[in-house]
């Protein structure tokens, strides 16, 4: 049997319009965007707050009111790593979730 194209396009939008649990898919749909706006805010706003902290690390480093050892960095550097794997994880990676994400950083 083949599927016309009319007919595959009425599966897609009878599929778009209807509701898993109760719970129409255009909102199941938005959600990641959503959830992908607010993070990429939020991550515009950390990569500045960052930068100033790493610059401020290093004129305190320099100036010898600090000390930084590489196998501190190593030791840290995982932990950070792990926890942001973990975050990732749980995060709806969708394309809506990825459009939002760059929306939200260049907008935000």
């Amino acid at each position: 049997m083949m599927i016309l194209p009319l007919d595959m396009w009425s599966e897609l939008f009878g599929l778009v319009g209807g509701s898993l649990g109760g719970i129409p898919t255009l909102v199941i749909m938005a959600i990641p965007f959503i959830i992908g706006l607010i993070v990429g805010f939020f991550i515009k706003k950390l990569l500045k707050i960052a930068i100033i902290a790493a610059i401020i690390l290093i004129i305190v480093a320099y100036f010898g009111l600090f000390g930084l050892s590489l196998s501190t960095v190593l030791t840290y550097g995982a932990l950070a790593v792990g926890a942001g794997l973990l975050i990732l994880g749980l995060l709806p990676l969708s394309i809506g979730f990825i459009i939002g994400l760059i929306l939200g950083f260049i907008f935000g």
